[in-house]
């Protein structure tokens, strides 16, 4: 059964503050971006700078190789890096993962799953990017759905998470389509009422019917 984990973007300890406790209420399992400005136009909070209620499932998404140490003290439920980087990412999945901690990886538009095989092997998680890195709102181009069937054909283990334009006219296509892991930031975050907004895509999702 596909999620809804409400997105947390932010640049400053008092944006991160608000964005936490605008969806506290609500939010079970958070997607938490963490950016050094390699793949992002500008620089998000820092691991030292990260803290979230003790009943969330914390994902995050991050340059590997300076930071890793530091996710991982924090405890999160997963951590997500980037396939683009230049670092040896089976062995950085494989430090991740014996801390008991889950580890995914994130593919920019141009990456090709076949290209990056050995790491969808090892990776319990696997990120399909749709949006603009580093900030709320962008277009899903579910062309990019094709990923999903050919990531599944080298892992059929491997969850699926999607992260960029999700919203209520795509989110029920996404799910039906492979998507486990509907990340949602503008949607529900600047939405007038943000609890309303995640229960309505969580109904969304959750709907039956045929495409």
């Amino acid at each position: 059964m596909a999620v809804i984990a409400p997105c947390v973007t932010a640049d400053s300890p008092e944006t991160y503050k608000a964005s936490v406790e605008r969806i506290q209420p609500f939010a079970q399992r958070v997607h938490i971006d963490v950016s050094d400005g390699e793949f992002t136009p500008n620089t998000l909070m820092s691991a030292s700078e990260l803290w979230w209620p003790a009943e969330w499932q914390a994902a995050m998404v991050m340059h590997p190789e300076q930071h890793v140490q530091a996710l991982v003290a924090l405890k999160p439920h997963m951590i997500i890096f980037h396939a683009e980087t230049k670092v040896n990412m089976v062995q950085v999945i494989n430090y991740v993962k014996q801390f008991g901690i889950k580890a995914g990886v994130a593919l920019l538009k141009t990456t090709v799953p076949a290209s990056i095989k050995d790491i969808l092997e090892v990776a319990d998680h696997a990120m399909v990017f749709s949006g603009n890195l580093g900030q709320y709102g962008g277009t899903a181009s579910l062309m990019q759905l094709e990923k999903v069937r050919l990531i599944k054909a080298i892992n059929a283990n491997i969850e699926i998470g999607w992260d960029g334009g999700v919203s209520l006219e795509n989110a029920f296509a996404l799910a039906q389509n492979g998507v486990d892991v509907l990340n949602v930031g503008k949607a529900i975050q600047q939405a007038a009422d943000p609890a309303s907004a995640y229960a309505t895509l969580v109904n969304e999702i959750n709907k039956h019917g045929v495409l």
